[in-house]
């Protein structure tokens, strides 16, 4: 397997004498087995909760083997650490601790750890702490000699090669390479346990592996989306053909499809891949309508990210949960991760009290990650009042482009009105005046046209008609205050300041 960034890291700080190494990751025994590799004359000590310490590395007629020796069965992490530092028995050794999250409440053992972190930082002791954990804690008491490791996901030709070895150790043959490009691409994001479990998994089923393995891979990205449940999977029904106008917004996101279909050739070509999009304006007019919309044109996943699941009340959960957000939507990639409601999700920034500054943090990390992110995760944040969001975020470089979506016009509610009357009564489309309709609607947005539409459908039944007439649903209209109505100032001064930044109109007409 190709050398990763991951590997190099590891064994800079191994070299560097890094007090702690905290790696995130589930695969224990691939970790362990790069631990080993790169720990050169070193002994490495392995301690976990059920066989106490184990020796994984000794000379033997001067060479270094691996092994795996018990040398202290009953032993705990407490009594190791104290007596390993106090006789200098950690002296020279590197130590794996597996599982550690659960330990790092111990007060005594935190404080163990610092003291033996202050004699390391001193000279007085030669000893590296490898700690292994797909949780991340981390007491304040050892941040200054802590670094963490996140395993890296494998990239395309190391997904490749590892899929390639699969088959041959099965004799399965070859595959098709445009086949194998696509199960590459739906694995990315995956370390290589994961792949490996996934493609044993669909083996042992139906004995091949074809197009059909992309629907397990998708199954089982799935399921830790469900697992973690910090990001939620929302199933996509919607198309750019159930919104009814925003055509700036809708040829906008075509073009990126063109570029997210077929990533690799994009990129070969230069083109970069698309970070996202920040849709802004009043309630109802279809932001998130359009996030579920990309998700369809796009042929993938849909997550959406809940802010208020991130805190947590421990110190650097919250954080922990972003990353792990993160992550998540990184290994579901390509997908679209939509953030709704921006400006609630920040609200707060740069405040006093340890909310504001949690949601401050929170807020630097997603501005980085937006910034540097080479993922495809495509990112569409919807905000009801651009106003509050803070300018670090809506400068360039942050989205791709922002759009402002305003009330629809005339020929965008008559749109609206077609596609809610044909999705739930195509026969009558023809027999309702739709002019009539539009006419009576100036200043209702899109949410509200849909409501008069359902509104006048159940009055006709209610009444026991044999189908549903323009003057039902103008009834629902009267009996109806238009958004434009209820929050007549709101939209005037939005309008202005979208006007005066400069942001694109998601309509084409004015």
């Amino acid at each position: 397997m190709q050398k990763t960034k991951f590997d190099v890291k590891l064994r800079e700080y191994i070299d560097a004498q890094m007090p702690i190494i905290y790696i995130d990751s589930f695969d224990d025994n691939k970790i362990e087995e790069m631990v080993l590799q790169v720990t050169g004359s070193r002994q490495v000590w392995e301690w976990n909760e059920m066989d106490g310490c184990i020796n994984r590395k000794k000379v033997e007629n001067g060479k270094w083997t691996e092994v795996h020796e018990v040398i202290a069965p009953e032993r705990t992490l407490y009594d190791l650490l104290k007596d390993g530092v106090r006789h200098e028995e950690l002296n020279r050794k590197i130590l794996i601790v597996k599982d550690i999250h659960t330990y790092l409440e111990d007060a005594k053992l935190v404080s163990l750890l610092k003291n033996a972190c202050l004699r390391i930082e001193e000279g007085q002791l030669d000893t590296t702490f490898v700690f292994l954990s797909s949780i991340v804690k981390v007491p304040k008491e050892l941040e200054k000699y802590m670094v963490l490791l996140q395993e890296d996901f494998l990239q395309e030709d190391g997904i490749r090669e590892v899929i390639r070895e699969f088959m041959e150790e099965n004799e399965l043959g070859t595959i098709y390479e445009k086949l194998l490009d696509e199960i590459v691409v739906a694995f990315k994001g995956l370390s290589q346990l994961e792949i490996e479990t996934i493609l044993a998994l669909d083996f042992s089923a139906r004995g091949k592996i074809d197009k059909e393995t992309i629907r397990l891979i998708i199954e089982q990205k799935q399921q830790m989306i469900r697992k973690a449940g910090i990001l939620e999977m929302i199933p996509v029904n919607e198309g750019l053909e159930d919104i009814g106008g925003l055509e700036n917004l809708k040829e906008w996101l075509e073009r990126k499809a063109v570029i997210l279909k077929d990533m690799a050739k994009a990129q070969e070509f230069g083109v970069e891949l698309p970070k996202g999009v920040l849709i802004a304006g009043v309630p109802g007019c279809g932001k998130s309508l359009n996030a579920k919309a990309s998700a369809k044109l796009f042929e993938v996943p849909l997550l959406k990210l809940d802010m208020g699941r991130l805190m947590g009340k421990y110190v650097g959960e919250s954080e922990a949960n972003l990353r792990q957000a993160i992550s998540l939507a990184e290994a579901i990639s390509p997908c679209v991760l939509w953030v709704d409601e921006l400006e609630k999700a920040f609200a707060g920034i740069g405040g006093e009290g340890g909310g504001a500054e949690v949601t401050t943090r929170l807020f630097g990390q997603f501005l980085t990650w937006m910034q540097e992110k080479k993922s495809a995760v495509f990112v569409v944040a919807t905000a009801n009042d651009i106003m509050k969001l803070p300018p670090e975020l809506i400068r360039k470089g942050r989205f791709d482009e922002i759009f402002y979506v305003k009330l629809p016009a005339a020929e965008e509610r008559r749109k609206i009105f077609e596609i809610h009357i044909r999705k739930r009564r195509p026969g009558e489309l023809t027999e309702i005046d739709i002019s009539k309709l539009v006419k009576k609607t100036e200043g209702y947005s899109g949410a509200d046209i849909e409501g008069v539409v359902k509104d006048g459908i159940e009055s006709a039944y209610v009444k026991g008609q044999s189908g549903v007439t323009t003057e039902n649903i103008l009834d629902a209209v009267e009996a109806t205050h238009s958004l434009q109505e209820i929050m007549k100032e709101d939209i005037e001064k939005l309008e202005k300041e979208y006007k005066e930044r400069r942001f694109k109109c998601a309509s084409r007409i004015r």
